[in-house]
């Protein structure tokens, strides 16, 4: 694996081996975290810039102790902290920021932004979420599953809910190159546009993996070792979605009916944050407004042992080290 000066703009960019060897990094890194072993020569001296146009809890951390503990400096610039695409264009801002700065993160809504980016800066361009991928979050979620499994290749992966958009594209493409056999369980309007299906079809053919898409729950979580899930509306959507979704993605809830179909040992995962309570404000207007406790995940499968989101939250962090580390430094 060399990916030294390269951009992480989304997984088609990758071959399997790269993927994997993320992967490998990744878990090398928290062992070395855990172990107590300092990081801090990795990046020692490096300058990062955090572009964030839609905030996040798990992105920005991630990136901000990532960074520390591998010795590199961090600047976060929030939907107000910079002109981008409004007083100065993408290609005039990533051309001063390629000059103060020897990595830049993207967080925001069109993928056209951070490939522009990456073509402008002249330095590694990591996209930390688009409206199209999530790369960063398919290092994360891969590792979680092979630390539980010991494994990838073989595995069936379930995706219930929303999959047109960044997490099902991103993982249904991350799927294939790794040899899982991926379900996107969802009604038809839902499902990802038939030319990415198409193309990981293709990839699984090459992997020996599998691409499904169905309407039925009982056949698409069959047997599944895996069953994943998001939110049904997305942060920059109008609220008016919500009571169609709520109407068309409640047969898709991921639930104790949903998981008496899958493996003994099948686990929960789902990238944060999740409606599966009261406990937030949006949760308790839904209620008010619709009746309901929950949405994309039940409270029952959310604090259960099946449950490993937790896990994959905090490999957020140690993922995001590895692409920093290995498109920035001298990885040994």
């Amino acid at each position: 694996m060399d990916l030294k000066g390269k951009h992480f703009l989304k997984m088609l960019d990758f071959t399997p081996e790269e993927i994997n060897g993320l992967i490998d990094l990744s878990i090398r890194l928290k062992k070395e975290k855990k172990s107590g072993k300092s990081q801090a020569s990795y990046l020692a001296g490096k300058n990062i810039a955090l572009i964030f146009e839609k905030t996040s809890t798990r992105t920005r951390c991630s990136f901000e102790v990532a960074a520390h503990d591998m010795g590199a400096h961090v600047t976060y610039l929030d939907p107000s902290g910079s002109q981008i695409g409004k007083k100065e264009s993408i290609a005039d801002t990533a051309r001063v920021l390629g000059r103060m700065y020897d990595g830049i993160e993207y967080r925001g809504f069109e993928q056209d932004k951070v490939e522009a980016l990456a073509k402008y800066a002249g330095v590694p361009v990591w996209n930390g979420l688009t409206n199209e991928s999530h790369p960063t979050q398919m290092i994360a979620d891969m590792m979680t599953i092979k630390e539980h499994f010991g494994k990838l290749e073989g595995l069936k992966f379930v995706y219930m809910g929303d999959a047109r958009y960044n997490m099902g594209n991103s993982l249904m493409v991350t799927c294939a190159k790794l040899g899982l056999d991926f379900v996107a369980c969802t009604s038809e309007k839902y499902f990802p546009e038939s030319w990415l299906v198409e193309k990981c079809q293709d990839i699984a053919k090459q992997t020996g993996a599998s691409v499904t898409l169905t309407d039925d729950v009982a056949a698409g979580c069959k047997d599944a070792d895996v069953i994943y899930t998001d939110v049904w509306v997305s942060m920059g959507e109008p609220d008016a979605v919500w009571e169609e979704r709520i109407k068309e993605l409640s047969p898709y809830q991921v639930n104790a009916k949903a998981f008496s179909y899958a493996k003994p040992g099948a686990k929960f995962m789902h990238c944060l944050p999740a409606f599966h309570d009261l406990n937030t404000t949006i949760g308790v207007q839904i209620h008010e407004k619709f009746g309901i406790d929950c949405m994309e995940v039940t409270d029952e499968i959310f604090e259960s042992e099946r449950s490993i989101v937790f896990d994959e939250a905090e490999n957020r962090m140690h993922s995001i080290k590895a692409v920093m580390y290995a498109t920035l430094g001298d990885v040994r």
